[in-house]
């Protein structure tokens, strides 16, 4: 979903061909993988999708309108018409590489709030913002104009043949019906990328699928949806939900959805793009001649422009990514695409080497995780740190049911270093990031849970809910403006 795409619709004869030519593009990749020469380079990289404001915290459908006034293609659009994403270039994990990947958000993000705070606009890096309303998602103009955007709501909508339905039990029940997927626009989201071998990615993915409930718990920033208290961290049930071509019935029949944690370990990366090809139909079925591709690329790595496509409109939550390069050696990356957008930029690189750092580890474990671990432990540790963020229990081999924050501190954490240590991360980098997840675990303060208390306070004292989201919003951002890691903000 990274390009435009020519058409909004597509007829049934564009269907049967790109069905045929997707048959054709799995084949051609099962051939080439096993003689492909890929890029070996150990390289990291992360999206960050930031939501746009007008100076009392609440948006704006101006994303255009910011782009123009940063002037830096690291920022796109995403679909949201109140939000922009920046990509962050690639750089090697090991030495400096997570203080470079500090140094480069930070800079990029003060550059582009001193940009749109020329045109009336601010920055707010954040999982959901909580002053989005029912009355946001219903405008007409909550999308925005590409192409891709329009034909990726008409096919779900069209696939699933009925509006969508968001219905999320927490603290508070949200109960919503809209007619298009703009809730999707309201999770924005931190996508960690992991370049790896073809004979490294079945470990490195089992190990990012048995590592995602911890993750999300220490990483939780999103606990509010249209004014509503639902799960900790809201973005999982509202993206799976808003993307969800199955009508009820199909649910029942354990039809997959299309943002998917996936059924079981792999024992190599063909794996998921065969059960990408068996199990969902496309949705976009924009040939390799529509869009104007090459077959090949200039070193001769095929471009599976059907395959590639389709993958992207496969949202699992550890995504497989080919990409052939341009002139290069091609790459296989672990798109990890199950954070927020954190409250800070250290507290998103903390965030990255936790993560980075845990997998590092995993994969070189004589007794791999997965093979002591049901995958149905692993999901269900992932809904439901989701859903209680660090009030969690979880089950781990050899631990059983243990408090989420007991699990951080006492093994992942310790293994999280080893992990950076093996990669050749500067050992004072190690220090600073893992020690703010550290504090994460020992205070069970993380984003969610300071947006969380801060409103109970403010509502305690003299607001009602809205109001206290919008004042909660503007000492979020106040907070962040600071840098300081949101374990140290004040209640």
């Amino acid at each position: 979903m990274g390009r435009d795409t020519s058409s909004t619709t597509y007829t049934r004869s564009e269907r049967t061909r790109y069905r045929l030519k997707l048959h054709e593009n799995l084949e051609t990749f099962a051939r080439y993988l096993p003689r492909a020469d890929f890029s070996d380079d150990a390289t990291i990289g992360i999206e960050m999708e930031i939501n746009l404001t007008d100076a009392d915290g609440h948006p704006v459908r101006r994303a255009l309108d910011a782009l123009g006034a940063i002037g830096n293609d690291e920022f796109q659009t995403e679909i949201g018409a109140h939000n922009i994403e920046l990509n962050l270039p690639a750089v090697p994990v090991a030495g400096h590489g997570l203080g470079d990947l500090e140094d480069a958000a930070r800079q990029r993000l003060r550059d582009a709030r001193l940009a749109v705070e020329k045109v009336g606009i601010e920055l707010v890096p954040v999982g959901m913002l909580p002053t989005l309303t029912e009355a946001d998602l219903r405008s007409e103009g909550w999308r925005n104009p590409e192409n891709r955007y329009k034909a990726l709501n008409n096919a779900i909508l069209e696939a699933r043949g009925e509006d969508i339905h968001i219905h999320i039990q927490g603290d508070d029940e949200i109960d919503l019906t809209i007619g298009s997927i703009a809730p999707e626009s309201a999770c924005t989201s931190a996508q960690l990328h992991l370049q790896v071998s073809p004979s490294q990615f079945a470990v490195a993915w089992n190990a990012a699928q048995a590592i995602a409930g911890p993750q999300i718990a220490v990483a939780a920033n999103s606990p509010f949806f249209l004014g509503s208290a639902g799960w900790m961290e809201n973005r999982i049930p509202v993206f799976t939900q808003a993307t969800d071509t199955r009508p009820p019935e199909f649910a029942n029949q354990k039809v997959r959805p299309r943002v998917w944690f996936g059924e079981r370990w792999i024992n190599t990366v063909f794996d998921l793009w065969e059960e990408n090809v068996r199990y969902f139909p496309a949705i976009l079925p924009e040939s390799r001649q529509a869009a104007g591709q090459a077959l090949l690329t200039e070193g001769a790595a095929p471009k599976l422009h059907e395959l590639v496509l389709h993958n992207g409109t496969i949202w699992r939550w550890n995504r497989p990514v080919y990409d052939p390069g341009s002139g290069g050696r091609p790459n296989l990356r672990i798109e990890n695409r199950l954070l927020p957008t954190a409250p800070t930029v250290i507290d998103q690189i903390s965030d990255a080497a936790f993560f980075y750092g845990l997998v590092g580890r995993l994969v070189h474990d004589p007794r791999p995780l997965w093979s002591r671990m049901p995958f149905a432990d692993a999901r269900a540790n992932f809904q439901a740190c989701a859903k209680e963020g660090l009030n969690a229990d979880v089950v781990w081999p050899g631990l059983g049911a243990v408090p989420v924050t007991e699990l951080v501190g006492e093994v992942l954490i310790p293994l999280a270093r080893e992990g950076l240590v093996i990669q050749g991360v500067d050992e004072d980098l190690i220090d600073r990031y893992l020690s703010v997840i550290e504090a994460r675990a020992r205070t069970g303060h993380n984003g969610a849970a300071w947006q969380r208390r801060m409103v109970e306070e403010l509502e305690s004292v003299w607001m009602g809910r809205e109001e206290a989201l919008a004042e909660m919003t503007r000492r979020y951002r106040q907070n962040q403006v600071t840098g300081k890691p949101v374990h140290t903000w004040q209640i």
